[in-house]
Parts: C-alpha cells; sequence; structure tokens
C-alpha cells in the first residue's frame, strides 16, 4: 500500500503534466498529419506523415504555403492538405492547361501535369483563400467545391515538416 501512495506522490503530478502540456501542443502549437489522398502528388505522397504548425494568431499564410484546413464541403468530416493558391483580393484563372492570379500566368514547377479542365476567373473574397492540390487533375479541390473558397476560421495550418517515410524526412517545399 505504501509503495503505491509512494508511486502516486511522486509520479502523478508529473504524468498530469506532461498530459496537459501535450494537450496544449496539439491543440495550440503543432500536430502531426497523416495525409489521406494522392491529392498533392508529387510534393506529398500518399501515407506521409506531416507535422502541422497551428499558431495561426502569428502565421503569415503566403501562395505556394501548403496548408491542412476543413474544406467548404456539406458534411465533410475529413481535413484536407492543399497547396494554397489564392489570397483575399486575388483573382483565380484557369485556362488552356495554366493557373492564372491576377492576371498572370503561373510559374507551378510542382505541378507535373498540365490542368484539363478550365475554371472561370473569380476573386477570392476577404477572409478567404483559394487552394488546389499539386495533382490538378486528381485532386477534388476548389475548382469542383459547390463553394471554392476555404473561409480563414477553417484554416488548421500549416505542414512544415515530413516525418515519414524516413527516406524523405524533412523541410516540405
Amino acid at each position: 500500500m505504501k509503495s503505491i501512495l509512494r508511486f502516486m506522490k511522486e509520479w502523478v503530478p508529473s504524468i498530469a503534466v506532461a498530459v496537459i502540456v501535450a494537450l496544449v501542443i496539439n491543440t495550440y502549437v503543432a500536430q502531426a498529419m497523416t495525409v489521406p489522398t494522392g491529392s498533392m502528388l508529387p510534393t506529398i505522397q500518399l501515407k506521409d506523415e506531416l507535422i502541422v504548425e497551428k499558431m495561426k494568431p502569428i502565421t503569415d499564410f503566403a501562395v505556394g504555403d501548403i496548408v491542412v484546413f476543413w474544406p467548404p464541403i456539406p458534411g465533410n468530416k475529413d481535413r484536407y492538405v492543399k497547396r494554397l493558391i489564392g489570397l483575399p483580393g486575388d483573382t483565380i484563372e484557369i485556362k488552356d492547361g495554366a493557373l492564372y492570379r491576377n492576371g498572370q500566368k503561373v510559374d507551378e514547377p510542382y505541378v507535373k501535369t498540365p490542368m484539363t479542365y478550365t475554371f472561370n476567373k473569380v476573386t477570392v473574397p476577404a477572409g478567404n483563400y483559394f487552394f488546389l492540390g499539386d495533382n490538378r487533375n486528381e485532386s477534388y479541390d476548389a475548382h469542383l467545391w459547390p463553394t471554392p473558397f476555404v473561409p480563414e476560421k477553417d484554416l488548421i495550418g500549416k505542414a512544415v515538416f515530413r516525418l515519414f517515410p524516413l527516406s524523405h524526412i524533412g523541410k516540405i517545399e
């Protein structure tokens, strides 16, 4: 009995603190995520393990970032990971196999196959973002969603590091 009491007195507070710290980090700082689809091929592979930085108040999201978010799809319960293509105020258009942002053709070396679809020009509203997968012709993304814009409140964070597979461990670009 004394050993149980001694264990509780010595270890329970430390375990409780560790659990609280882990929950705070997972909720507000960073979180691991497994990529569920091939929509970001070849940049990110199916089943890659990523670290998602979740400190949104101090994060500057920029065009080209790979971001995890809740998509604007009714009834969806899955997080998506896609490339940020349009910021608030940007005009986005897809024609002749290429992406145009604010009227300028965008060089996208991470897209290996030209797009086989068109997407009429839209302007990203204030407080919203526009996302596409790198595997454009196979990605369920903004060009197919009922509404192509993701509200800022639905952003989770920026994918910053690949943990697995070990052969590809490192910063995500």
